[in-house]
């Protein structure tokens, strides 16, 4: 009796299984064997892959009112059109499509809805003095795009190919970004698993599409430092966890603290990790501080090290790739290492602590005036009447005439 009531219990399992792994019975698929992960990615890698060529167009018959530049609010207008292209298991990649911008039409069974996968990007198209339109380190967003899917079980996909597609669509848009110094159109290429399914597994379908807003700059009078909450009751990531991936569901969890931070005055939350309370990042930005060593008196630059818990922001890497080679000409440290908010109130204390700032592509760099942290606000060397430092003023000018064209470097892609 026990061993008849085990069989089918068995069997139960096994019904269950065939009709959780239903909706991927395509053509490809039925020639994978069961359970067989390694195949499956090998059979997809097999399925076509972006083609530039296959592009097809639809353009509007309403194009937008264009609004007034000074009027712009970040994410808040959209251009006329949107780039969109579908994969499936069983055949890859389809022809991507520019089409009028539009609602989505997704099941409320899709998976995107409970299980959260998706994953996105920022990145923006400059007009330069020369009415050229630019990109600015595309190739690093594809990658992190493609480590982002990766990881959540998405389609990968050609870089190069997209970032094609990606400079098709902004010369269609052109006319959204204004031409000041400042401006720019900001580009959010998302993907998403569209598989209808509540079941819990790699998704059979997915959906890569990118939208666009015209932005103003950050801080249209000039830099305004902020002040920040240092905060360990929440962790922004942990080792082992998705903190090194943009990640639409690492977003959601900031809000909350945030909005505590907000009450008591402050603008952001400084991630602390760990007992020994390492710093990390800002809000969704990198983190960057600049001091003397306690020993030495040498200037260095500080930020957290890539281990699995910092966005490789492209922000980030410009300004170490850029501070390595101007400021360490100057006798500069420029280092990726670990370090604590106690290491930044002793520096603080000991007036050690020149600046410290934010990186990213919003923003470029944000500077920050003070941190609460454990009853006192820790100063972080500006004086009353600045609001920003010396180095962090230079590497916005730095960037800025990278990515506007005023200086001719391999980072400005011409599109």
């Amino acid at each position: 009796m026990v061993r008849r009531h085990a069989l089918q219990g068995a069997k139960s399992c096994l019904a269950a299984v065939r009709a959780e792994i239903a909706p991927l019975s395509k053509p490809n698929w039925q020639r994978i064997r069961p359970y067989s992960i390694q195949s499956q990615e090998e059979e997809i890698a097999r399925l076509p892959d972006i083609d530039p060529d296959a592009l097809s167009v639809t353009t509007t018959t309403t194009p937008k009112a264009l609004v007034p530049p000074e009027e712009l609010v970040f994410g808040r207008t959209f251009t006329d059109h949107m780039l969109s292209i579908e994969w499936t298991a069983s055949q890859g990649w389809l022809p991507p499509r520019i089409t009028p911008y539009q609602n989505l039409s997704l099941d409320p069974a899709t998976c995107v809805f409970h299980y959260a996968f998706e994953a996105f990007e920022g990145m923006k198209a400059y007009k330069t003095t020369a009415d050229e339109l630019r990109l600015f380190r595309p190739d690093r967003n594809m990658r992190r795009l493609n480590r982002s899917a990766q990881r959540i079980a998405l389609p990968e996909f050609d870089g190069k190919a997209f970032t094609e597609l990606v400079s098709r669509f902004v010369k269609l848009e052109e006319r959204f970004i204004p031409a000041t110094r400042g401006y720019s159109l900001y580009l959010r290429p998302t993907i998403i698993g569209t598989q209808r399914t509540l079941g819990v597994g790699p998704p059979g379908s997915a959906l890569l599409y990118l939208i666009a807003s015209p932005v103003g700059p950050y801080y249209p009078t000039g830099f305004r430092a902020v002040s920040l909450a240092a905060t360990s009751t929440a962790v922004r990531a942990w080792p082992g966890g998705v903190g090194d991936r943009k990640l639409g569901a690492n977003y959601a969890p900031c809000i909350v603290p945030q909005l505590e931070a907000a009450k008591r005055g402050y603008h952001q939350n400084l991630w602390l990790f760990g007992e020994e309370e390492l710093v990390t990042e800002v809000g969704t930005m990198n983190f960057f501080v600049c001091l003397k060593e306690k020993e030495t008196g040498r200037k260095v630059m500080w930020t957290a090290p890539l281990d699995g818990t910092i966005l490789e922001g492209v922000t980030r890497e410009s300004v170490l790739d850029l501070a390595r080679e101007r400021l360490g000409a100057e006798g500069w440290g420029v280092e990726e290492r670990n370090f604590t908010m106690k290491d930044l109130a002793e520096a603080a204390d000991e007036g050690r602590l020149l600046e410290a700032f934010g990186t990213g592509t919003a923003a470029v760099v944000s500077p920050v005036r003070k941190i609460n942290w454990k009853g006192r606000d820790v100063d972080c060397g500006l004086k009353a009447d600045e609001e920003a430092g010396e180095v962090a003023a230079r590497v916005k000018s730095w960037i800025d005439e990278i990515q506007y064209g005023d200086v001719e470097h391999k980072w400005s892609v011409k599109v």
